[in-house]
């Protein structure tokens, strides 16, 4: 193939009598998620009345840390500068086996996470790890062109897929960040916390899909000063957050060409009257038999 050819070929075979009946089947969502507990903003909004702050991370620009939250804590992530994305990746901060499922949340959930929407871990555990609280850019919702907030599409910027693209090598991708963040948290070297990286909620990252290829887009963040995403700790949680070399990923990633900012990490704790009746979520009860 030669270089530049990168569009798929124009159709070589004919439709069928019935390819305009057969594209207007209505579709079925795969997972109709309505036999969940509902989300209990009234729970949520009381436990946050009189929480205090216990810890707070900053995270440099392009550079990524780590951090810890305690089940039933708050985490909200703050842009406090200009405006600047994040990739986020959560484990169970007791098992680092079990982490941020991305694929099973977005297949619940859809493209984009919002208030109410949950973060799930991977097979077999595949239980909540946090619920997204409270959103201030929730008034996005979805543009013209398709793009939304806080997506779980992109798999985080990684310094593989540039050298593919651009023949260099860039380090300071997320996902190098995180593989650093993890390393310096945990005491592990790059090499054994590598395969514990993966795919990330990309906070404040305003994405969609073309509507002509359907390539994965992202344009300017809207988020602004001050803005956050909230959480709520379903489990012992260990997180780590980078801030993407994109900058607000209005142009381009993987480099030292966009204007970048920090983010911020603050952990709350409610006072334990207001978790009274809250269990921190169970891992699956499946049984593991697998039909044997």
């Amino acid at each position: 193939m030669k270089k530049g050819h990168f569009l798929k070929p124009r159709t070589r075979h004919p439709a069928p009598e019935d390819a305009q009946t057969r594209k207007q089947i209505e579709p079925v969502v795969c997972y109709p998620i309505d036999t969940f507990e509902g989300f209990d903003q009234t729970f949520f909004d009381t436990a946050r009345q009189d929480m205090k702050l216990v810890d707070e991370v900053m995270i440099a620009p392009r550079d990524a840390s780590a951090f810890t939250v305690k089940a039933g804590q708050f985490f909200r992530i703050t842009c406090p500068d200009g405006p600047q994305v994040g990739d986020l990746n959560l484990w169970n901060a007791d098992n680092l086996d079990e982490r941020f499922f991305s694929g099973k949340t977005r297949a619940l959930h859809g493209t984009h996470l919002g208030t109410g929407d949950r973060m799930w871990s991977n097979l077999p555990y595949l239980r909540p790890m946090a619920t997204i609280t409270d959103d201030t850019l929730d008034w996005y919702g979805y543009d013209a062109f398709g793009g939304g907030v806080h997506d779980v599409i992109g798999t985080r910027c990684d310094p593989y897929t540039n050298t593919l693209l651009n023949h260099n090598e860039y380090h300071y991708c997320c996902h190098s960040n995180l593989i650093r963040a993890l390393a310096a948290h945990t005491g592990m070297s790059l090499i054994e916390a590598e395969p514990l990286v993966h795919d990330v909620l990309n906070v404040f990252m305003c994405t969609g899909f073309t509507r002509d290829t359907h390539q994965y887009f992202m344009k300017a963040s809207p988020v602004r000063q001050g803005d956050y995403l909230e959480f709520f700790a379903e489990t012992n949680l260990l997180g780590a957050l980078s801030a993407c070399p994109g900058g607000d990923c209005s142009a381009s990633h993987s480099s030292e060409d966009a204007r970048c900012h920090s983010l911020k990490v603050d952990v709350y704790q409610p006072t334990t009257t207001h978790l009274q009746g809250w269990q921190p979520a169970e891992a699956s009860s499946y049984s593991r038999t697998h039909g044997a």
